[in-house]
């Protein structure tokens, strides 16, 4: 008797969750005790950065281990008589909504174990020790600690196989589909967290940049171009260097500071979209030229190239 293929892909989902909840053992009971215990003694790093490091890693491995490998594990057993995973992922689902905060911390948590490689040798000398052991597998820690990132997009391309190869009269279609539909929730719940996240940081960094004047830094801007020009002074026909940013709401046109304390560059002028115009030059001394104008002002401004013109005025 071959086995029936969705029954193929619940095994191979209960073997991946197997490995999965040993990797987390070795993240949570390894490395984060490990490292917490020599932080606690004052020889490695503040216990506050292996906190941030591990983020929630300690709740996730106690639910696949304690409930959603022991759940699987039991349904498997019995799948002669209950063939079906549907129910079971439907219960599951819900808590992979704290993935997103290990999800937001990842690159955080990359960065400050670089970070403190650097500065702490013993903490470094630490991970180099237990990467060196047999269950490492070879694999450094950061390498491990992506495994959460890439679960939740595992569970939802095995289920989606699964409810592909599910008989149409199977009892678990409605349970599963219904799974799926939640683990893809769950999925574009954490993209979108660190969307939002990694916006708002960009943002954040534009507007360190421009001096973090009042009037400018708001949340809800979007940031769409940014990059050097060439300001054409039709006066003494010559050309100096300034620089854009376009936000959906305005065109920042700025002048790069000399000495840069705390900004990069001082906003000299701001145009609102709603009002603007743009339109290309055929200026045979200035190539690449555009016009930009606003209520106030019209700016001549020059692009490097044909294509640097073009994405501007697009």
């Amino acid at each position: 008797m071959q086995e029936p293929e969705e029954k193929k892909i619940a095994l191979e989902l209960l073997e991946t969750e197997q490995a999965y909840v040993n990797r987390l053992y070795l993240l949570d009971q390894i490395f984060y005790t490990e490292l917490m215990k020599e932080a606690k003694n004052g020889k490695t790093v503040p216990e506050e950065v292996v906190k941030m490091i591990f983020s929630n890693i300690s709740s996730i491995y106690q639910f696949h281990a304690k409930f959603f490998l022991p759940e699987l594990q039991k349904r498997m057993e019995d799948w002669s008589c209950n063939p079906r995973i549907g129910d079971v992922i439907q219960k599951l689902a819900p808590f992979l909504k704290m993935y997103g905060e290990y999800v937001k911390n990842f690159d955080k948590a990359v960065e400050l174990i670089t970070v403190w490689s650097e500065k702490s040798p013993p903490f470094q000398e630490l991970i180099a020790d237990i990467q060196k052991r047999k269950v490492c597998a070879n694999l450094t820690l950061q390498h491990h600690m992506l495994e959460p990132v890439q679960r939740i997009p595992r569970y939802e391309l095995l289920l989606k196989d699964y409810v592909q190869k599910l008989p149409p009269k199977s009892p678990d279609r409605e349970d599963a589909e219904k799974a799926l539909e939640m683990i893809f929730m769950v999925a574009k719940h954490s993209n979108a967290a660190i969307a939002e996240m990694e916006r708002l940081q960009n943002l954040w960094a534009v507007y360190q940049r421009l001096g973090l004047e009042d009037d400018i830094v708001d949340p809800s801007n979007e940031l769409i171009k940014e990059g050097p020009i060439q300001k054409i002074s039709t006066r003494n026909n010559s050309t100096s260097e300034k620089y854009l940013f376009l936000f959906n709401n305005m065109l920042l046109y700025c002048v790069p500071k000399v000495i840069q304390v705390g900004a990069e560059f001082q906003v000299h002028l701001r145009i609102n979209v709603d009002s603007m115009k743009v339109r290309e030059l055929n200026d045979t001394q200035f190539p690449h030229t555009f016009l930009v104008s606003g209520k106030q002002r019209t700016l001549e401004l020059q692009a490097r190239s044909e294509e640097e013109m073009n994405a501007w005025i697009k």
